[in-house]
Formats: C-alpha cells, sequence, structure tokens
C-alpha cells in the first residue's frame, strides 16, 4: 500500500469490529460499514485486476485522502491480512469516533487520547493498543494492494 492512513484510523476500525458495524458480504468482496454515529454505510469492494487487487471504498479518508480509511481497514481486518487483537478492539467499543475527531477539530491523535482519558485506560493498555495499531500499519506498508474512490455515494442512514 503506498499511502498509509493515519494510526488513529486503526482505532476507528477496532470499534466498528467490536461494535459489530462492519460486515464482510457472503462471497467476502464486499464490506459494508456503518459509521461511528450511525448516520453512513459504506461500501468497501475488493477487486481483482491485471494490475492487482484493489479496494474501493466510498468513505470520505479514501474518497478525498487517497489513503485506506477506517472501513477499508475493518475489511482487511476481517479477511485476516491484517492484524486484528480483539481485546484491544474492546478497549475502544462504543466510540462515537465522528463526534469525538470533530470536538477535536480533525486531531485524531488528540481524539485518541481523548478517549483513553475518558475511559480511565491505564499506560499498559495505552502503550499495548499504540504498539498494536503500529502492527496493523506495518502490515499496510506491506501488503501489494491499492485503494481507490467507491464511486457511489455513502448510503444516509436515518
Amino acid at each position: 500500500m503506498e499511502k498509509l492512513p493515519p494510526v488513529e484510523k486503526v482505532y476507528e476500525a477496532w470499534t466498528a469490529i467490536e461494535d459489530g458495524r462492519a460486515q464482510l458480504e457472503d462471497d467476502g468482496s464486499r464490506c459494508v460499514v456503518t459509521s461511528s454515529d450511525g448516520a453512513k454505510r459504506y461500501t468497501v469492494i475488493r477487486e481483482e485486476t491485471p494490475d492487482g487487487v484493489v479496494y474501493k471504498s466510498n468513505d470520505s479518508a479514501t474518497y478525498w485522502q487517497g489513503y485506506a480509511g477506517y472501513p477499508v481497514i475493518c475489511m482487511l481486518m476481517l479477511e485476516k491480512r491484517v492484524p486484528l487483537d480483539l481485546r484491544v478492539a474492546g478497549w475502544f467499543a462504543g466510540v462515537n469516533w465522528n463526534q469525538v475527531n470533530a470536538e477535536h477539530k480533525g486531531d485524531y491523535a488528540a481524539a485518541v487520547t481523548a478517549v483513553e482519558q475518558e475511559r480511565d485506560l491505564k499506560k499498559e493498555r495505552v502503550d499495548h493498543a499504540a504498539k498494536n495499531a503500529q502492527k496493523v500499519l506495518e502490515a499496510l506498508s506491506g501488503l501489494d494492494v491499492r485503494v481507490a474512490r467507491n464511486g457511489a455515494k455513502p448510503e444516509k442512514l436515518g
């Protein structure tokens, strides 16, 4: 993967998986992920092309920034292409990342720190989560895949 996401997107992926908001479809070529505030549903599609594997997503990060947004990371975790530590994911269950990121004006590092402090996570857990998130980024960097825009608009819910 050429362009890596901010490490904090791994935390968002953990929450989505832990909360049951990321679901691989039966044939495994699509993953549907509901946003943390329940307002949108994103679709990630894995395509095998002559140039290699492409993950297309309509989440904002993948669409506008060109890196794997948390829905793509979710799919890669569910496919077991990158590590997923469900114990760590449990520490971040139920976080409304949309709200927390907005409160911190898109400063993802500050948002993660705020969640860790709000949940009173001990230093050992904070360090363990950071190491696990770094392992995910390392695995992402070693994948021979590309990310691209999925032209469909995210489905608005409710």
